[in-house]
C-alpha cells in the first residue's frame, strides 16, 4: 500500500498551518492551551500547528476615539462636552504586550473603560467650578483630564498622544441667557465708552475754547497797550508841536489862538472822515467855539506852564 499518497496533503496542510502572516503596524499574541506563548511581529511567522493559536492581533498605530458627555457644574448648570482622544500602545516590549492583550476581555470593555474614565475626570474637575468659568478653563481640564487618563492607560499597556476638548455648549436655556448677559455687557461697554468718548471731546472742546479765549485776551491786552503807547506818543507829538508853533508865534508877536483855532477844525475834520457813522454832538455856535478855544488855550498854557516849571 502507498502511503506517499496520502502523507503528502497532510505534510502540506501541516505547513500551511504553522504559516501566520503578521501585518505591518500589528503584533499577534499566540496561547498554548490557553496561556500565553509569544508574541509575533510584523511579517511571515511559524508556529506550531494545533497547538499555538493565535489569540488576539493587536494594532500597534495611534488610535483615536470621539467622546461625547455631560457634566454639572458647582452651581448645577449642565454642560456638555465632546472630545477626541488619541491614543497608542506603549511599546511594543513583551510585558506590554502582554497587558494590552489579557486586561480587557474584549476592545469593546476597553473603550467602555476608557470613555468613562474620562468622562469621570471631566466631571469630577468640571463639579467644582462654577458656570462663568467653564469657558476660560478649556485648557485646565485638559491638563487636569490628561494627567488622570495618562496614567490610568500606562496600567492598561497604552499612552495618551493628546487630548482635544473641542466643543463645550450648555443648554439652550442657558445659551439664550449667557447671551443676554454678554449683549447686556456689550452694551454697558460700548455706553462707557461712548460717555469716555464724549467726556474727552467736551474737555477739548473746553480746553480749546478756553485756550482761545487766552489768546484773544492776551491778544486784546497786546493791542490795548500798543494803542495806549500810540495815543502817548501821539499826544507826546501834539504837544511838542504846540509847544514849538506857540514858541514861533510868541516870537513873531501873533496871537497863538490860531494854532487853537487850528487844532479845533482839524478836530472836527477828523470826526467827519473816521467817525464810521457814529454820532458826535459838538457845539457849532460861535460861543461854543469861543468856549472850546479857551479851554484849549488853559490846557496850552498849563502845558507851556509846566514845561518852563521843568526847565
Amino acid at each position: 500500500m502507498d502511503f506517499t499518497g496520502f502523507f503528502i496533503p497532510i505534510v502540506i496542510a501541516v505547513l500551511l498551518l504553522s504559516l501566520v502572516t503578521v501585518r505591518q503596524g500589528t503584533v499577534a499574541v499566540t496561547t498554548i492551551f490557553g496561556k500565553y506563548q509569544r508574541t509575533l511581529h510584523p511579517g511571515l511567522n511559524f508556529r506550531v500547528p494545533l497547538i499555538e493559536a493565535i489569540f488576539k492581533r493587536i494594532s500597534i498605530q495611534n488610535r483615536a476615539v470621539e467622546l461625547t458627555f455631560q457634566a454639572v457644574t458647582i452651581d448645577q448648570a449642565n454642560v456638555h462636552f465632546t472630545s477626541l482622544l488619541l491614543f497608542a500602545v506603549m511599546d511594543n516590549r513583551e510585558e506590554t504586550i502582554k497587558k494590552v492583550a489579557f486586561k480587557f476581555v474584549s476592545d469593546r470593555d476597553f473603550m467602555a473603560s476608557l470613555s468613562r474614565t474620562v468622562e469621570g475626570s471631566i466631571r469630577a474637575y468640571v463639579a467644582t467650578k462654577r458656570q462663568a468659568e467653564i469657558l476660560g478653563l478649556r485648557r485646565e481640564i485638559t491638563e487636569a483630564v490628561k494627567t488622570n487618563v495618562d496614567h490610568m492607560l500606562e496600567d492598561w499597556g497604552f499612552h495618551l498622544l493628546d487630548l482635544q476638548i473641542n466643543d463645550i455648549t450648555f443648554d439652550e436655556e442657558v445659551m439664550r441667557s449667557m447671551s443676554k448677559v454678554v449683549a447686556s455687557n456689550n452694551l454697558k461697554a460700548a455706553a462707557e465708552n461712548e460717555g469716555q468718548a464724549l467726556l474727552i471731546t467736551k474737555t477739548k472742546s473746553a480746553e480749546a475754547e478756553g485756550n482761545a479765549i487766552k489768546i484773544a485776551a492776551e491778544a486784546e491786552r497786546e493791542a490795548a497797550r500798543m494803542r495806549g503807547q500810540a495815543v502817548a506818543l501821539f499826544r507826546e507829538e501834539v504837544a511838542r508841536g504846540m509847544s514849538q508853533a506857540a514858541k514861533e508865534m510868541r516870537e513873531a508877536h501873533l496871537d497863538t489862538s490860531v494854532i487853537l483855532f487850528s487844532m479845533w477844525t482839524e478836530a472836527v475834520k477828523n470826526f467827519t472822515e473816521h467817525g464810521k457813522g457814529n454820532v458826535i454832538f459838538l457845539d457849532g455856535s460861535v460861543d461854543g467855539m469861543q468856549k472850546t478855544l479857551k479851554d484849549l488855550m488853559a490846557l496850552n498854557q498849563l502845558q507851556v506852564f509846566g514845561s518852563g516849571k521843568q526847565a
